[in-house]
């Protein structure tokens, strides 16, 4: 039996994979075909798609199933050969019923699984993707949350069951899913940019590949970028991330000071000539353009306009100073906070509360009247280990009438009881510094964890379509330089929920700045022995930050579902190579990513981590 098995299938896999060959002959011939045409520029034009349209063309897949096809021939041939008594009349008669009963009960194993399979494919029905046929009601099952709210926590519960799934159950049901056209389109231009870079085995950088849109794939074909698989810091995927948003950015206004006129004009495209004329106007001229352009008259149809509108005197800040100069004016506006004196004012991820603190004695030192609600990530417990003058800044919130919650996820904060009532009564929210938290071995950029920031500003404004009132202003700080929560997914996420970018104010220059920063997480138990004066907080360059300002315009017309950056699934995680996962192997590798992927699963549910 040991010497049988080979000389009967050997010799038929050996003449199947001659005629492997000989397929595979064929296909390099046409290959030189295509190449032959592409130098004499007689059929196409651009050698980049070379080695796609062998693969659109199937070649290499015809080769394979006529190489299986032949073995399965050659082997039936041999197994008939061998009942046959053909080469074998040297064999004893026991060995070679032995041998027959072996291979009968491999058919007939093969013949009961695919039996088997087939019956479970038609009772089981087809498993829906993974993200666009799922119901809001799946989503949202097991959730309390009224209809009119359902739309600002979806995409958080959607992004949960993501990543709740079991990848491995869920990788072979989607199998037998038939991709559309556009997913067959973009499934092929990746691995046709994977192969031109020399990186079809990187699962990360296929990652990366699944959260660009087909068309930038195509551009990435066309061009000559290659990430650096040779750099000694950052691997091939985090460079490839990096250049995406840098790619995105040059789409976007610049994430450096940007004062109410440059922003106006990057809106509406305006160019150069309407700078010097949008310049030149009055405070209150210019905030009539600003508050009536919609594109549909001419700029200089509304300046026309405002120049022959009277000053209104109706004792509110918006009308003070008329023939002011407009930009100047606009700006002291921003940089001052003056904000509706009524409204309420939210404030967010403010873990040791000094900038709720000064929130609200400045609404109390201008005689505002509405509530400052003060908000944290981590529970009471976590904030007193870290910040041993927390009780006495929430005794002080408390006595200008502020309300103080714990626990507060921002992108949750629709299915949270304690924001029943809420709904459109901000008129102004501030979110400073914000992050997703540090993950020990990553750097902030890699694509394993920049998911996290990127998503946290999307759904952040989505939540807040609901509670902000039209007209609201929302600011949120951070780094111009960030490569966790960039200024792009600040803007980008504002625009995509009808939050208009108005000025990008330098963080020195704004009237709050000067409150007890701290990092947020563990760190601050030890390194803020001045968190008074803000003297020990030096992690970036305060030049560099800035505040994002927008305000709240809602057109009245749906504008779909949020739309968020796909999590890394647990095959992606096995298979990153640097970060923690540089020096793991086998048992310990296979942990680490079962703990980050609990993590993700933990952190989307509304529980800080770190």
């Amino acid at each position: 039996l040991k010497y049988l098995k080979p000389l009967i299938f050997g010799r038929a896999g050996a003449r199947a994979r001659l005629r492997a060959l000989d397929v595979v002959a064929m296909a390099e011939e046409e290959c030189e075909d295509v190449v032959a045409a592409l130098e004499a520029d007689e059929e196409a034009e651009d050698l980049g798609g070379l080695e796609g349209e062998v693969v659109d063309s199937g070649i290499i897949d015809e080769a394979a199933d006529e190489a299986e096809a032949a073995e399965e021939a050659e082997a039936a041939e041999a197994v008939e050969a061998l009942q046959e008594g053909e080469g074998l009349e040297d064999v004893d008669e026991e060995d070679l019923e032995e041998l027959e009963a072996q291979l009968a009960e491999g058919v007939a194993d093969e013949t009961e699984d695919a039996a088997a399979a087939a019956a479970l494919e038609e009772l089981e029905p087809s498993p829906a993707p993974a993200d666009e046929d799922d119901s809001d009601e799946e989503h949202l099952e097991g959730v309390e949350v009224e209809d009119h709210l359902k739309d600002a926590v979806e995409g958080s519960l959607r992004l949960k069951r993501m990543l709740s799934r079991d990848d491995e159950d869920f990788a072979k049901a989607s199998k037998k899913q038939k991709l559309s056209p556009e997913e067959e389109a973009k499934k092929r231009k990746t691995q046709q940019l994977l192969t031109k870079w020399g990186l079809a085995h990187d699962q990360v950088v296929r990652h990366v590949c699944d959260t660009c849109t087909t068309e930038e794939i195509e551009d990435f074909i066309r061009g000559s970028y290659i990430p650096d698989r040779s750099n000694l810091w950052k691997s091939a995927a985090e460079l490839f991330s990096r250049h995406c948003a840098e790619i995105r950015e040059r789409k976007m206004p610049g994430g450096s000071a940007c004062d109410s006129v440059a922003a106006f004009k990057w809106r509406w495209k305006l160019g150069f000539d309407k700078d010097k004329l949008l310049r030149g106007l009055s405070h209150k001229d210019l905030r009539h353009v600003l508050t009536n352009f919609d594109g549909t008259k001419d700029l200089e149809e509304i300046v026309n306009e405002a120049a022959g509108t009277e000053a209104e005197d109706d004792n509110t800040t918006a009308t003070a100073i008329p023939d002011a100069p407009g930009v100047s004016a606009l700006g002291r506006f921003t940089r001052l906070e003056l904000i509706d004196p009524m409204a309420d004012a939210a404030v967010f991820g403010d873990a040791n509360l000094t900038f709720a603190l000064k929130l609200a004695k400045h609404r109390k030192a201008l005689g505002h009247v509405g509530r400052v609600i003060a908000t944290t990530f981590e529970e009471l417990d976590t904030l007193r280990e870290r910040y041993k003058e927390i009780d006495t800044s929430i005794q002080t919130l408390e006595d200008h009438f502020c309300e103080v919650y714990h626990g507060v996820d921002c992108t949750r904060i629709a299915i949270d009881p304690r924001f029943k009532g809420m709904e459109e009564t901000f008129g102004a929210v501030y979110y400073n510094f914000p992050h997703s938290g540090a993950i020990q071995g990553f750097f902030d950029g890699h694509p394993v964890v920049n998911w996290r920031h990127e998503n946290l500003m999307r759904l952040f404004f989505r939540a807040l379509r609901s509670f902000v009132k039209p007209g609201g202003f929302v600011k949120v700080s951070s780094n111009m330089g960030a490569v966790g929560v960039r200024y792009s997914y600040i803007v980008g996420s504002a625009l995509e929920n009808e939050f208009l970018h108005i000025e990008t104010v330098p963080f020195l220059e704004w009237h709050l700045h000067r409150y007890g920063r701290s990092y947020g997480d563990k760190r601050d138990i030890y390194k803020r022995p001045d968190a008074v004066n803000n003297q020990s907080y030096n992690a970036q360059a305060a030049d560099r930050d800035m505040v994002y300002c927008f305000c709240y315009a809602p057109s009245g017309q749906p504008i779909g579902k949020q739309e968020v950056k796909l999590p890394p699934t647990l095959k992606t995680l096995r298979a990153c190579t640097d970060g923690p996962f540089k020096h793991l192997q086998g048992q310990a590798k296979e942990n680490l990513a079962q703990q980050l992927h609990k993590r993700f699963v933990t952190e989307v549910s509304g529980t800080h981590v770190g």
